[in-house]
């Protein structure tokens, strides 16, 4: 089993593969099946990203009503040709605000790592799909890269809300997206080391506090955020800026903050944006119906 990125990296570079090719061979080995096997689970893992994106309207609401329609009103912007971040990135932001805001309502997502941050992924890879027009080859070479980062965190550290804080999910999912882009730029192995170290050390200790428990206020928000980290850290990793703490240590670092954190910012809805006025207001009006 690997059990570190550094051992993902040192493995590629002394068989002279990629990242991406030492993932697939251990879910062949962990999994037993073939190559085909394994590639064809993935594809059904795009395939379910690209649908939720697709099937997106921005009619749909929550059962709380919190959340629904900001993807297309970011979508609407962006078509004004106005927004200051612009192009891919101003993509970027809706694909993410859609994805989350699809998780809060019900729809059909792919929980990468988990519900609460299926947006970060599949909001940066789909837009720069459309813009580049990867291959489908290309697109699962990245999301085994994301698979393996987020195999690493979930063993070393956590992926959950619940024992590690936001700074699990959405900064695991933005880790898992970042190695994705320096894989889908032909960065090396240390490259997507560093990316996922460099995204991590930005949301270290960000706190989970869905108001009312829900995972919708600030969850969804924060989707566009672990997205922008993404592609801010993969820039970086691929220009040459490398972390001064080795991508393990700093796994290892995050997992420590997480059992460290007081229990009422671990998706307690007990501490943070949960316990504000508002945020109380909210939780006595979805009493009262």
């Amino acid at each position: 089993m690997l059990d570190s990125l550094q051992q993902i990296i040192d493995c590629a570079e002394k068989t002279n593969r990629l990242f991406w090719e030492v993932v697939l061979e251990e879910d062949m080995n962990q999994r037993q099946v073939s190559r085909e096997q394994s590639m064809a689970k993935m594809l059904t893992v795009w395939k379910a990203m690209e649908d939720a994106s697709h099937n997106y309207t921005g009619a749909r609401r929550s059962v709380s009503g919190l959340v629904g329609g900001d993807g297309l009103k970011m979508r609407q912007y962006n078509l004004k040709g106005k927004n200051l971040a612009g192009g891919y990135v101003g993509e970027v932001i809706a694909e993410a605000l859609s994805m989350a805001e699809s998780n809060a309502c019900m729809c059909r997502i792919v929980a990468a790592p988990t519900a609460g941050a299926c947006g970060v992924l599949p909001a940066v890879l789909l837009p720069l799909c459309h813009r580049e027009e990867l291959s489908q080859q290309q697109i699962l070479e990245a999301l085994y890269v994301a698979s393996g980062i987020g195999a690493v965190v979930a063993h070393r550290a956590s992926i959950a809300g619940a024992s590690g804080g936001c700074q699990a999910e959405i900064g695991t999912a933005s880790a898992m997206a970042a190695g994705a882009l320096v894989a889908l730029r032909r960065g090396s192995a240390a490259q997507i080391g560093h990316a996922v170290a460099i995204t991590l050390k930005n949301l270290m200790g960000l706190v989970c506090d869905p108001v009312e428990g829900l995972v919708e206020v600030p969850c969804v928000k924060r989707n566009v955020i672990g997205a922008m980290n993404a592609v801010s850290a993969a820039d970086m990793a691929l220009a040459g800026i490398e972390s001064r703490i080795p991508v393990d240590e700093v796994i290892d670092a995050m997992g420590d903050v997480g059992r460290r954190m007081p229990v009422e910012f671990r998706e307690t809805a007990l501490g943070g944006l949960a316990v504000t006025p508002t945020g109380q207001e909210v939780k006595r009006r979805m009493a009262q119906e």
